[in-house]
């Protein structure tokens, strides 16, 4: 078998072998701890505190009524979805970077994040609920409408990829403003529901809230890295894909449904939280050397970078909580200016 410069070779069951890309597979373990440490300072600290040693008790099922509250039902429910809705977003992201070969191919860019939001405020303002169940079903909806539509625009045009963000953005706009007057013409208490909601925030995350992004992760994440081959040779254009045997409108759609529905169930656990899907695959895309899109190292990275920003969201005014959209959004802002004008290439 032929050895690959920077690849490890692991041989799986059946006579399969699975090439690891070395410096990724370091970067993603590196990034996992780095998560986990965030994630037991966000249950250990806070405006309640508790020892350690009561922290220990509790986690293992005994402490008081109140330590099990605020840890087992608030802290640890939130630390764990800000891990999966950031891997969810990272590896969103990545998806659609990689079917538009341009950074600023995300879905919060090209419009599917808002248009997700759409659906969200859709079900909370016209249809009076805000079940989890009910706003889930509303965003991936929105979303995969969004994402038909912006493909339908966008195909058959040449150039894919550029044309994929500009109709992105331009139906991302006409969105946002439907968003806004939806929320001009509700009632007062129905419109303050759905602006907190639309500032995308963790506060009010319990373990049911946690459960669908857990189960869409598990179900999509294998199906999206069995895509990765065939991803990968989609970056070097249409036309190269196909002469290479790769079913380009087949494999485009699965990874553009694959995309949508991880932000839908992002968006309808958190509400919309800006740039971190853009910023994250580049982040890992950088971290780890790898030649293409790093799918893992990206997951890795967005439940880094949304881990993090909730914990600064929580500590930023303490006792007050801020939605971590509004971290993000801030960061990302600064984010986008350096890809916009120090990136180069």
């Amino acid at each position: 078998m032929t050895t690959v410069p920077g690849f490890t070779a692991l041989k799986l069951p059946g006579g399969f072998t699975l090439r690891l890309h070395r410096r990724s597979t370091v970067t993603v373990a590196a990034l996992l701890t780095t998560a986990s440490i965030i994630v037991a300072v966000t249950v250990a600290t806070g405006a309640y505190e508790i020892t350690r040693s009561d922290l220990l008790h509790t986690l293992m099922g005994g402490g008081s009524d109140m330590d099990q509250f605020i840890v087992l039902r608030q802290r640890l429910p939130r630390a764990v979805a800000a891990v999966l809705v950031g891997a969810a977003l990272g590896l969103s992201g990545a998806v659609f970077q990689s079917i538009s070969r341009n950074p600023l191919g995300s879905p919060d860019v090209v419009g599917f994040a808002t248009g997700s939001a759409s659906g969200g405020l859709i079900v909370i303002l016209l249809a009076g609920t805000s079940s989890f169940a009910s706003i889930a079903t509303g965003t991936v909806t929105g979303g995969f409408a969004t994402a038909l539509f912006v493909y339908a625009l966008s195909a058959g045009h040449g150039k894919g990829g550029e044309r994929l963000i500009l109709t992105g953005i331009a139906v991302g706009a006409m969105l946002s403003s439907v968003n806004d007057y939806l929320i001009t013409r509700a009632t007062l208490e129905d419109a303050e529901t759905a602006k907190a909601w639309q500032f995308g925030s963790l506060n009010t995350i319990t373990w049911p809230h946690v459960t669908p992004v857990l189960v869409v992760l598990a179900v999509l994440v294998p199906l999206t890295l069995a895509l990765a081959g065939p991803m990968r040779v989609l970056e070097m254009g249409d036309d190269a894909a196909s002469g290479l045997g790769v079913e380009v409108a087949r494999v485009r759609i699965l990874l553009l449904a694959a995309g949508v529905a991880l932000a839908g169930v992002a968006v309808a656990t958190s509400g919309p939280i800006g740039f971190l899907a853009m910023a994250a695959p580049q982040l890992a895309r950088k971290v780890a050397h790898s030649p293409g899109i790093a799918l893992l190292p990206s997951m890795a990275m967005g439940a880094v970078l949304l881990s993090a920003g909730d914990l600064l969201a929580q500590r930023l005014l303490s006792p007050f909580q801020i939605p971590v959209g509004l971290v993000t959004a801030a960061l990302g802002g600064l984010y986008l200016l350096w890809v916009l004008t120090w990136r180069k290439g």
